[in-house]
């Protein structure tokens, strides 16, 4: 499948509204105390569909001159209620998928998630699939209950203070970032994604032999 120029700098504007942000929520929780950040509720993304085959676009990859853009570091928690941060990760590329138990479309995806996460150990690429926890839609047990009913392997953390979906912006789930090895934001994605399209954001991140 082609990737328009298009495509490719819809990508980019994408990656640079998250990260840009992430940025302003750290500057400003420097100062401030932020107390339930998103005001906003999180929605369902709208379908993204290419008009040539019907199928969703691709990943939106920065252009190779764009400067590099660091991931955002953030703190959720395990199923066993310890906290976890992004960079402890930093070493090994990461998928960052932001979901919720209650989205049709994260419903849609996150098999292939836990299909493909399968094909790799911890060294070689790590998938981190952030459940986005408000209270009310979604809480840490309806995620738990979810993730256990359906036998899912990948590694799961609740946003249970909403922290990480601030950091990047997050407006619409399912939302996913590819992150380098050295802790940067290579290409991102909103709405859900198929085999073909993860497989090509995960080609991006992971060095070939």
């Amino acid at each position: 499948m082609k990737y328009s120029t298009k495509t490719i700098i819809a990508l980019a504007a994408f990656v640079i509204v998250m990260i840009a942000a992430g940025i302003i929520y750290n500057n400003l929780s420097e100062r401030y105390e932020v107390k339930n950040p998103l005001n906003t509720p999180v929605q369902e993304a709208p379908r993204k569909v290419d008009q040539e085959d019907g199928s969703n676009t691709g990943p939106d990859s920065a252009p190779s001159e764009e400067p590099k853009l660091e991931a955002p570091d953030f703190t959720a928690l395990d199923g066993d209620g310890n906290e976890v941060n992004l960079h402890d990760y930093k070493g090994t590329p990461v998928v960052l998928n932001f979901w919720a138990s209650w989205c049709g479309q994260c419903q849609s995806e996150i098999p292939i998630f836990d299909k493909v996460s399968q094909e790799y150990s911890e060294d070689e690429l790590v998938f981190l699939m952030v459940n986005l926890v408000d209270g009310f839609r979604e809480t840490m047990e309806k995620g738990k209950k979810y993730v256990e009913e359906k036998g899912f392997t990948f590694k799961v953390l609740y946003d249970t203070k909403q922290e990480a979906a601030y950091s990047y912006g997050v407006r619409y789930i399912p939302s996913t970032l590819f992150i380098d090895k050295d802790g940067y934001v290579v290409a991102g994605f909103e709405g859900p994604m198929g085999e073909e399209v993860l497989r090509l954001g995960i080609d991006l991140i992971v060095e070939s032999e």
